[in-house]
């Protein structure tokens, strides 16, 4: 097994301020555009800047289930909030900061503790958030079901 991938996309044009983007190892395509916020901007299609801030928060969660699986982690559910603030800087404009709010519901009080640690890990573990050069504010939340 290596440990280099490569993950290949390609984005093609569609028209105005709208785009495709496939992959020849995924089943479904994307449309992707220019944000409303922005001029020609188009509302309701998904945008470089939510898949930014969706990246990051899918990641957290993929990471979260596998460190969960290794540390036989029970729980009930697991969700994250993810939220991306777009600024302009010197720079131009940047995600300057996202924000996770992980919400897990483990099985009894006894998995409450193990259930921080494994949020814990998987904040530090995720390769998203360890690649980008945003600000990341982590506010996880745990209840246990009963």
């Amino acid at each position: 097994m290596t440990d280099v991938y490569t993950y290949d996309v390609t984005i093609d044009w569609l028209e105005g301020r709208k785009g495709l983007i496939e992959s020849a190892v995924l089943n479904d395509r994307i449309e992707v555009a220019t944000p409303p916020e922005f001029s020609k901007g188009i509302p309701g299609i998904w945008s470089p800047e939510h898949l930014f801030v969706a990246a990051a928060g899918s990641c957290f969660m993929t990471t979260f289930l596998a460190v969960a699986e290794k540390s036989r982690l029970e729980f009930v559910n697991f969700s994250c909030k993810a939220s991306g603030v777009l600024e302009k800087k010197e720079s131009g404009f940047i995600i300057s900061c996202i924000t996770l709010q992980p919400v897990l519901k483990v099985l009894n009080e006894n998995h409450l503790s193990k259930g921080i640690k494994v949020l814990e890990l998987s904040h530090k573990s995720c390769l998203i958030l360890n690649s980008v050069k945003s600000e990341i504010i982590f506010m996880p939340h745990i209840q246990c079901d009963n």
